[in-house]
């Protein structure tokens, strides 16, 4: 099976419960850097025009509120968010799997937090639904380091791709002599290297 490029034409981003609380209980990663890589991808899907599907869970509740920041850079997405109501796999919300088809995409990035629970059940759910999908696995985090490889581990033996953040920047850009690639250097790498 030959490879096909990610790329801002052909993928849709689904950012999955990055909210304050959820994030604060994910100790695998430092909270910072797990922010910081959430808001590069949505930063580079901006850049990009691609479809964004952002999901929240219970935000009255511990988890928390979705990260400020989602809402100044992803306006309207951040409007349009699906907000579940406990249901643990984002895919069984009907409203969710709607959007996530409504994007038209069948290469699909994944990232969230928790990734030992928030994120590898919709995986699973998207590779069996037919979809191509990466998981960015330092975009999301878990409540133990064991817990995040277990998590990763699952993901990759079913079908789903693994990658890092700069690796799918890098590879949604494709050139950073691009006018898109060059303002994804200038916005979202280099602060991202001086921070």
């Amino acid at each position: 099976m030959s490879y096909e490029r990610f790329t801002g034409e052909n993928a849709a981003m689904l950012l999955v419960d990055h909210q304050v609380g959820t994030m604060g209980w994910a100790k695998s990663m430092p909270f910072e850097e797990l922010k910081r890589n959430a808001l590069m991808l949505a930063k580079t899907a901006r850049i990009l025009n691609m479809p964004v599907v952002l999901t929240s869970s219970m935000e009255e509740y511990a988890q928390g509120p979705l990260l400020a920041e989602l809402e100044t850079l992803l306006p309207a997405e951040f409007a349009a968010r699906i907000k579940r109501l406990g249901i643990v796999n984002a895919m069984d919300d009907e409203n969710f799997a709607n959007a996530v088809k409504a994007t038209g995409r069948k290469k699909l990035i994944l990232a969230g937090v928790t990734n030992d629970v928030c994120t590898v059940y919709p995986a699973l759910s998207l590779v069996r639904g037919g979809y191509e999908v990466q998981v960015v696995a330092d975009a999301g985090a878990s409540p133990t380091k064991l817990a995040d490889e277990i998590a990763l581990g699952r993901m990759q033996q079913n079908g789903v791709t693994l990658t890092s953040t700069n690796q799918v920047i890098a590879e949604l850009a494709g050139s950073w002599a691009t006018p898109e690639g060059s303002q994804i250097v200038q916005e979202v790498m280099m602060p991202a290297l001086q921070g």
